[in-house]
């Protein structure tokens, strides 16, 4: 579960997605907590060519269903073994609204000592992270503002030589049932078939990077 990362400026956003300088984006700070704004890239919906826009929204998915944008139980990452069956997460998915969501680091915890200690996660090759994740616009019942809202999907990770080392581990369950998760890298050459592709090319898409793609540290 990944619940802080710092993402590019909108210059390395734009450069790395091959955006244009069309887009006026704003968001408050690089580091980005849930529930804050943040940037994330969705197929553009005011076009018929395959075009890709940015868009400003909150860090946790507001499901069509939501009497309010504040839940009661937090949407910023999603479990993708529940993408099509969970209530929040199955409209966006069925619909193809998938994003990415850049990122120059995200940070996890590691408990290996005993107590958390913050890691740092880079590319390796010194390329922005591009996150698997869904989009959703939710109209407020009452005022009928649009709201737009992102969650990050993760991976189970049990298996991954880096990622399982990652989050407390529960001592009741055995090495291999701790359910640690992994974000979803999407690859700069995959974007497309992410953001416009059925969702059964998407699906292929949903798998862990091999550790040699990341540069992670203490910090």
């Amino acid at each position: 579960m990944c619940t802080r990362y710092i993402t590019p400026e909108q210059a390395d956003i734009e450069r790395h997605w091959l955006l244009g300088r069309k887009h006026l984006l704003e968001w408050t700070k690089a580091e980005i907590f849930p529930n804050r704004g943040g940037p994330f890239i969705r197929a553009a919906r005011e076009v018929t060519e395959f075009e890709r826009e940015p868009v400003i929204g909150q860090w946790g998915l507001i499901p069509w269903f939501a009497k309010s944008p504040k839940l009661p139980y937090s949407t910023c990452n999603a479990r993708s073994e529940e993408l099509a069956g969970k209530a929040t997460f199955k409209h966006p998915w069925a619909r193809g609204q998938r994003c990415i969501i850049p990122a120059d680091s995200f940070d996890e915890p590691n408990w290996e000592t005993g107590r958390n200690v913050w890691w740092r996660f880079r590319r390796s090759d010194g390329l922005p992270w591009g996150l698997a994740g869904l989009w959703n616009t939710w109209v407020d019942p009452t005022s009928g503002e649009l709201i737009e809202s992102y969650t990050m999907l993760t991976l189970n990770a049990d298996a991954h030589p880096l990622m399982r080392r990652m989050h407390k581990p529960d001592p009741k369950l055995g090495p291999d049932q701790q359910d640690k998760r992994s974000v979803v890298p999407i690859e700069f050459e995959d974007v497309d078939t992410w953001l416009f592709g059925s969702a059964t090319e998407a699906s292929k898409l949903i798998r862990l990077s091999p550790v040699e793609v990341f540069d992670a540290v203490p910090v």
